[in-house]
């Protein structure tokens, strides 16, 4: 700090006018001084001013992120730890209790006509008076039937070819082994479709596989032949994966979805395209856009792609968008319960009720357009009391790069707002879902294979893996038999989906 002068207190009369003007001169250094430190003030004040609502806004995010669990936002239940969220599912409560409902068959073990076996326990003397009762004809008898497995053990087949020494010619002639037979001893397709059915769709490590194999009969296959015998699947459902990629490239609508994979140590992608009938897997090193091209099937699509919303799926512009609402609804919640938001509330009830509308109609076939111009005109209301809850963000300060960083409620009213065709599209076409839960439950297997096995240890393993998977998932969707399908796979004969025709 400058020090202040000091000024005599004579009589201006007695002052000369160099005193004057030197005393002015002083009176207006001193003035500039503290103008400049009023304005240093300032500035700091507004300094911290935009600091403190730089760190209100990384406190209030970081509070956001404490109470995100897997009921809120897209957070998987895995990641909630012990302190579990209370069960509450978005759907509406129904008037129905729970369990079995009047008309229910239901279903028990019942007695057979011809059992396997029959033990009988017969009444040698009487209990009262110890007489002896085997010369006494049975009355009647109480019958009690067990279901249990019989003892397991490995059929040995043994194939013997002839050998004839022609008469004739006297030429060696020999008999033909059935196909597959090549060795002196080898395990048969069954016991091969069992290995792969255990790993691939029971997700058991091919460790465990083999010991399971030999818990049970007693014999314990290697695991580089269970792996051959994988391979040897993937060979012969060639056609059926071609099948099923074709089958999605026609459908109406496709699900798509992709989560993180761990293969040899490294973070991979496992993309998924799926409809009710067909599933296809792919895994990639990369997440976007490269890794949906090598899997051939999105940029392909003609009809609608049901996502999530991540934007590279947005680069696919030959086909229609339709966006997962259950997403929406956990993050509606979430500004309605930690917020205190009203208006995302009555948005989440009004996407419900829309659903609910929808569902309806699909048994009528149609839907009122009156109800459909009723229901966006709420929609574009309610976004426009969003919009007056989070205003949009001041720019950043000049010589910052990047987007302006915005709030999760803004984030989400500008998605609901740009891609609003995409979020009410089930409302446009019945054909359309009103979420994407199909993809999330391709991929919750998946998941699960990784929980159970850790990481795959070479891409080769993980890409035979996501065939199998592949194959196995659309034969349970037309609700075939997974064992017997890998079955007949190894056998040359694997099930192929019929091609559909291309979505108009």
């Amino acid at each position: 700090m400058h020090a202040t002068p000091t000024f005599t207190r004579e009589p201006l009369g007695a002052l000369d006018k160099k005193s004057l003007i030197s005393i002015v001169l002083a009176m207006q250094e001193q003035n500039a001084r503290l103008q400049d430190q009023i304005s240093g003030l300032q500035g700091q004040v507004i300094r911290l001013d935009r600091q403190v609502a730089l760190l209100d806004a990384d406190n209030r995010a970081l509070r956001d992120q404490l109470a995100q669990n897997s009921r809120n936002s897209s957070k998987p239940p895995s990641s909630d730890g012990y302190a579990k969220p209370s069960p509450k599912s978005l759907r509406a409560k129904g008037q129905r209790r729970t369990g079995g409902q009047p008309g229910h068959k239901g279903h028990t073990l019942e007695q057979v006509a011809q059992p396997d076996r029959v033990v009988v326990h017969p009444v040698e003397r009487c209990p009262e008076c110890q007489m002896d009762l085997g010369g006494v004809p049975v009355a009647e008898r109480q019958r009690r039937q067990v279901f249990d497995l019989p003892p397991v053990r490995l059929e040995v087949t043994e194939h013997q070819a002839e050998i004839k020494r022609c008469p004739g010619c006297r030429h060696r002639a020999h008999g033909t082994f059935p196909d597959g037979v090549t060795q002196p001893t080898q395990y048969g397709s069954r016991l091969r479709a069992v290995a792969v059915y255990l790993n691939a769709y029971q997700l058991l490590p091919w460790k465990r596989t083999c010991d399971l194999l030999s818990d049970l009969f007693g014999h314990r296959p290697s695991a580089a032949l269970l792996r051959d015998a994988a391979s040897r699947v993937v060979e012969q459902i060639a056609a059926s994966l071609l099948s099923i990629r074709e089958s999605l490239k026609a459908a109406p609508v496709v699900h798509a979805d992709e989560t993180g994979l761990r293969v040899a140590g490294k973070l991979h992608w496992l993309h998924t395209a799926g409809t009710p009938e067909l599933t296809y897997y792919e895994v990639h090193p990369r997440r976007g856009r490269e890794a949906m091209q090598t899997m051939g099937v999105l940029p392909a699509v003609r009809g609608y792609l049901a996502h999530d919303g991540w934007s590279p799926y947005f680069q696919w512009t030959q086909c229609a968008h339709a966006l997962c609402n259950a997403h929406h609804l956990r993050e509606l919640r979430f500004l309605q319960e930690e917020h205190g938001e009203a208006w995302a509330g009555e948005l989440a009830a009004l996407l419900c009720e829309m659903k609910e509308a929808v569902e309806t109609a699909r048994w009528v076939g149609v839907l009122r357009p009156e109800a459909r111009a009723v229901w966006e005109h709420r929609y574009d209301l309610l976004l426009e009391r969003g919009r007056a809850a989070h205003p949009p963000s001041q720019a950043p300060p000049s010589g910052r790069r990047g987007r302006t960083r915005q709030s999760k409620g803004r984030n989400l009213l500008d998605r609901l707002e740009k891609h609003k065709s995409s979020v009410l599209a089930f409302a446009h076409d019945l054909r359309v879902p009103f979420d994407n839960n199909l993809a999330e439950r391709d991929l919750r297997m998946m998941k699960v294979k990784q929980k159970v096995s850790g990481v795959f240890r070479t891409l080769v393993g993980a890409s035979t893996f996501c065939a199998i998977r592949s194959y196995l998932s659309t034969v349970r969707k037309h609700g075939n038999d997974a064992l017997q399908a890998l079955q007949d796979a190894l056998l040359g004969n694997p099930f192929i989906p019929v091609t559909t025709s291309r979505a108009e």
